[in-house]
């Protein structure tokens, strides 16, 4: 069985970094603000990967948004997914080498299932990220899409079957209930899944102290767990909340923080 995997999220945005709170969107700071705040040559030995989303609704910023992925992936030394505003293959074969090692695609899965299968024929399916934004609406939960401001017709669970029958590589599930709250991940989502189902799975949404990781890794149908919530994991943040994950026996790389550190001192860094 795979190990577990601790994601952090960056969601971009016309040259700015942005806080969310259920996918409505609050400015932080821009690429000298992350830089300060998060040394990614430090904090890649307390992640297990990187996502970053441009969040932009509006226009194709497509260009920028590779410059800015190329910038952090310089000092990163985890695998990198990148997505937000993928239209056609020519974006994503420009983030791929622009320094990231998969796509994550939201509306294509729903309204663009050609475009998936291009990517998936050119990259190959361990490189196709699909992204679902969720909602709870009564006992119900619903799909959302073009940053949750559009309904998907179907129900969680066809889609849920669809991808599972699919060549793409893995599944990102993000609830825009628990989003930007710190409140914990709500598993109940994962009842919907198919039993059979065998894909990655990330979970996110809701995280906002170390503990919050544990009740989600305990799950078997977990792989990752990603978190976005920018400011709660500032300074030591990642790295307590690694030790805290692996205080718990979940099974996650452990790394030797002080041999880092040394190696990196050494080193310059």
């Amino acid at each position: 069985m795979l190990k577990k995997r601790l994601i952090f999220t960056l969601l971009y945005q016309n040259k700015h970094f942005f806080l969310s709170r259920n996918f409505r969107l609050q400015k932080i700071g821009n690429i000298d603000w992350l830089k300060k705040n998060y040394n990614f040559s430090k904090i890649s030995s307390s992640i297990d990967e990187l996502i970053i989303l441009n969040v932009d609704r509006n226009s194709d910023t497509s260009l920028d948004f590779a410059d800015l992925l190329g910038e952090v992936a310089k000092n990163c030394f985890v695998p990198i997914a990148a997505g937000g505003g993928i239209r056609n293959i020519d974006q994503a074969r420009m983030l791929l080498r622009s320094g990231a090692d998969k796509v994550v695609l939201n509306t294509a899965v729903f309204w663009n299932i050609e475009l998936i299968n291009e990517l998936i024929k050119e990259f190959g399916s361990q490189s196709v990220v699909a992204s679902v934004d969720i909602k709870r609406e009564n006992a119900n939960f619903k799909i959302f899409s073009n940053c949750g401001s559009v309904e998907v017709a179907g129900t969680v669970k066809e889609w849920f079957e669809l991808i599972s029958n699919s060549n793409i590589g893995e599944l990102f599930i993000t609830s825009i209930d628990g989003d930007g709250t710190g409140q914990g991940i709500n598993l109940d989502v994962l009842e919907l899944l198919p039993k059979n189902f065998s894909k990655p799975l990330i979970l996110a949404g809701g995280i906002g102290q170390p503990n919050h990781f544990i009740a989600p890794f305990l799950d078997d149908r977990v792989d990752a767990v990603a978190t976005a919530n920018l400011l709660n994991f500032v300074g030591d943040g990642l790295m307590l909340s690694r030790l805290e994950i692996i205080n718990n026996k979940i099974d996650i790389p452990k790394w030797n923080f002080q041999l880092i550190s040394d190696i990196r001192n050494s080193c310059g860094r």
